[in-house]
C-alpha cells in the first residue's frame, strides 16, 4: 500500500476528528443558549429540510400549498400534515394529524437555527467517517483492525444519530443527553487511535515505568469529570427552567452532591497532571502534548471558577465543556504514544 493512500487515510481520519469535536462545540452551545428543542421534529426542522426563519411561516395559512410532513402550530400544538395539499379558505382539521412524539410546540428562530447548525454539522461529521470507513478497506489485508475500527465508528455515528432523535423525542432527558456525550467520547477516541496506528513515522520517545498508569488514571479521571459535570449541567438546566435565564445567581443554589464532588475532584485532577508534566520534563521523555494538556487545564480551571464565582458569565459553559472533551482527547493520544514507546522498548 502506497504511502500517499496511508497519508490520505491520516487525513481523512483528522478532519473526520476535528468535525466530531465541532459537533461537541455546537452542542456546547445549543445547551448554553437552551436551543435543544429549536427542532421539535428529526431529521427534520418543523417538516422542513432548511427551517423556517419566521414564525408566520408555521402559522395554517389560506390558500397554501403544503407538503406532507410539514408542520403548523395550532392552539399551542403540533400539526402535521398528512399528504401533499392546498388550503381553502377555512381550515380543514381532516388533512392534519397531532404530533405524537411530545407536546412541546414552540418556535425561536435563533433556537432553531443553531440546533439546525448542530444537526448539519453532524450530518458533516457522519460523512467524514463513512469516507473514512470506505478508504479503510486498504487496510484490510495489512491492519484488519483499522478497517474494522473505521466500520465500527460509521456505526457508532449512526447511533449518535439514533440517540440525538431520542433526545429530541425525550424533550431533553437528561440521563439520554449524558450517554448522547459519552458516545461522542468514545468517537473521539476512536478516531484517535486509527490516527496512531496509521501513523508512518514513529517518534523517538522514551519508556517510562510510571507514565502509562499515570496516562490511563489521568485519561480516566477527565472522563469520569465530564460525566460528573454533565450531571451538573443537568441540574443547572432544570434550576433555569423554575428561576428563569437571567437569575444566573441561583442557578447553583441548592447544588447536588455531584457538583461538589466535581469541583474537589478537579484539584484532584490538576496535581495528577501536573506530576505527569513533571515526569516528562524531568525525564525528557519527548511528550510535546503535555503542553496542550497544561493549557487545556488552566482553560478548564478558569472556566470553572468563572461560572462559580461570576455567574456563568457569556461562553464560560461551552468553553469548559468542549476544553475537556479537547483534554480527554488529548490526554488519550499521550496514553496511545507512551503504550507505543513502552511496547517498542520490551522489543529491544
Amino acid at each position: 500500500m502506497g504511502h500517499r493512500m496511508e497519508e490520505r487515510f491520516r487525513r481523512t481520519a483528522k478532519k473526520a476528528l476535528v468535525l466530531v469535536y465541532l459537533v461537541i462545540a455546537a452542542g456546547a452551545i445549543v445547551r448554553m443558549t437552551g436551543s435543544g428543542m429549536g427542532c421539535p421534529d428529526w431529521p427534520k426542522c418543523f417538516g422542513y429540510y432548511i427551517p423556517p426563519t419566521d414564525a408566520s411561516e408555521l402559522q395554517w395559512s389560506p390558500n397554501k400549498s403544503y407538503r406532507k410532513g410539514q408542520v403548523v402550530i395550532m392552539d399551542e400544538s403540533l400539526k402535521v400534515a398528512k399528504n401533499d395539499f392546498s388550503t381553502t379558505l377555512d381550515y380543514k382539521a381532516e388533512n392534519w394529524a397531532p404530533y405524537t412524539k411530545h407536546d412541546y410546540a414552540v418556535f425561536n428562530p435563533w433556537h432553531t437555527w443553531i440546533e439546525f447548525v448542530n444537526r448539519l454539522t453532524g450530518a458533516l461529521a457522519g460523512l467524514a467517517t463513512l469516507v473514512l470507513a470506505i478508504l479503510s478497506f486498504r487496510f484490510w489485508k495489512k491492519q484488519k483492525s483499522v478497517t474494522l475500527l473505521a466500520v465500527l465508528i460509521v456505526l457508532a455515528m449512526g447511533f449518535q444519530a439514533w440517540l440525538g432523535a431520542t433526545v429530541v423525542y425525550s424533550v431533553l432527558e437528561p440521563v439520554k443527553i449524558t450517554v448522547h456525550m459519552v458516545m461522542a467520547l468514545l468517537i473521539v477516541a476512536m478516531l484517535l487511535y486509527l490516527i496512531h496506528q496509521t501513523r508512518t513515522v514513529s517518534k523517538q520517545q522514551k519508556s517510562d515505568s510510571m507514565l502509562t498508569g499515570l496516562l490511563w488514571t489521568a485519561s480516566l479521571a477527565s472522563f469520569l469529570q465530564i460525566l460528573l459535570g454533565t450531571q451538573v449541567r443537568q441540574f443547572v438546566d432544570e434550576k433555569i427552567s423554575v428561576v428563569g435565564e437571567t437569575a444566573k445567581q441561583l442557578w447553583l443554589e441548592g447544588a447536588p452532591l455531584q457538583f461538589y464532588v466535581h469541583r474537589s475532584f478537579s484539584i484532584a485532577v490538576l496535581l495528577l497532571n501536573l506530576y505527569l508534566a513533571y515526569r516528562i520534563y524531568k525525564y525528557s521523555l519527548g511528550y510535546p502534548k503535555i503542553n496542550w494538556v497544561l493549557l487545556l487545564l488552566l482553560m478548564e480551571v478558569v472556566s470553572g471558577m468563572a461560572m462559580y464565582y461570576f455567574d456563568f458569565p457569556f461562553s464560560s459553559q461551552p468553553l469548559h465543556m468542549v476544553s475537556a472533551a479537547l483534554l480527554f482527547g488529548t490526554q488519550f493520544y499521550l496514553l496511545l504514544e507512551a503504550s507505543n514507546a513502552k511496547k517498542s522498548h520490551k522489543t529491544l
